[in-house]
């Protein structure tokens, strides 16, 4: 992972999910011109499938809606087949897909 969660956390792009006193999982987002960027969701193996997922997506774009943002955005890795079919589900639209370093990265977007 190439992620800097020192500067990330410093920046208050680190939004972190807690359940019953136990930390659940966590996402991180940013503005980034009309929308805000959905750079990763993470949820602990003990509380999978239980919803946080959709939660915290739920959440950045309600971040994006009480911020003025237009919309949020994201990529996925190419490989994460889960991610490709789950996200049009919850509203995003495929928008471009193209290899950046060394990744085949799926772009994806929802107007909020």
């Amino acid at each position: 992972m190439l992620a800097d969660f020192t500067t990330q956390i410093e920046r208050g792009q680190v939004h972190v999910l807690i359940c019953k006193s136990s930390f659940a999982g966590y996402v991180v987002f940013y503005p980034d011109k009309d929308c805000l960027q959905l750079e990763n969701v993470a949820i602990a193996p003990s509380f999978s499938s239980q919803g946080f997922g959709k939660k915290l997506i739920e959440y950045v774009e309600q971040a994006a809606r009480d911020t003025g943002k237009q919309a949020v955005e994201l990529y996925t890795n190419e490989a994460m087949t889960e991610n490709l079919s789950m996200y049009p589900k919850l509203g995003y639209i495929e928008t471009e897909r193209k290899q950046q370093i060394g990744f085949h990265r799926v772009f994806f977007r929802k107007t909020v």
